[in-house]
């Protein structure tokens, strides 16, 4: 019987430490990868950037940053400023200020933030130039629940520049300004959801 408490006791403090082992592998996995591509919007015959990520957050934690355009330049790097200037009924106007081309221009616009949407399980956030120094620039937010605790988030982004720059030349940095939203987004969410 002692023989058997032993084996019992042994059993629970293996079982413990590979619990143990197992949250720490978990918590110290990487963030979900960023994959950047290019997508046709209905609206544009010119391609948007895109990106997509998988946030380790659940959807109320990712869609509280999603629509904190306030804080945007917190936590989203490729953003200078960003300021809510107008509430239109339940729009939100947004002054948004950008880097591109490596630094050597600025997009500066005021965007109407759309109230979210739901289709099915996924929420759409859009929203539209007002007025800017770019022709045009759309932003389309995705976000749908994996599980109780991850959320699939994508960011279409569509500038089409004032300037006769080729699309070849715009697009890649708007993916990339894409990525480094969904980036942004996807670390502050992670990180609040561990608050909690």
């Amino acid at each position: 019987m002692a023989r058997f408490r032993r084996l019992s006791v042994i059993s629970s403090l293996l079982c413990a430490a590979a619990g143990s082992a197992s949250a720490a592998v978990e918590a110290a996995e990487p963030p979900a990868e960023v994959i950047r591509y290019e997508v046709l919007l209905p609206t544009s015959s010119y391609h948007a950037g895109a990106a997509r990520t998988v946030v380790a957050a659940p959807l109320p934690v990712t869609h509280s940053l999603v629509t904190d355009y306030a804080h945007y330049s917190s936590f989203i790097k490729a953003f200078e400023t960003s300021k809510i200037v107008a509430r239109n009924g339940e729009a939100t106007d947004v002054y948004l200020r950008v880097k591109i081309l490596k630094g050597a221009a600025k997009i500066w616009a005021i965007v109407r933030f759309n109230p979210a949407k739901l289709d099915g399980a996924t929420e759409t956030v859009s929203a539209q130039m007002v007025k800017g120094n770019v022709k045009r620039l759309d932003a389309i937010w995705h976000l749908t629940p994996v599980d109780d605790e991850h959320t699939r988030l994508t960011l279409e982004l569509l500038i089409i520049p004032d300037l006769p720059v080729p699309e070849a030349l715009v697009v890649p940095e708007v993916r990339d300004a894409a990525a480094t939203a969904v980036k942004g987004v996807r670390d502050e969410s992670a990180r609040r959801a561990v608050q909690k």
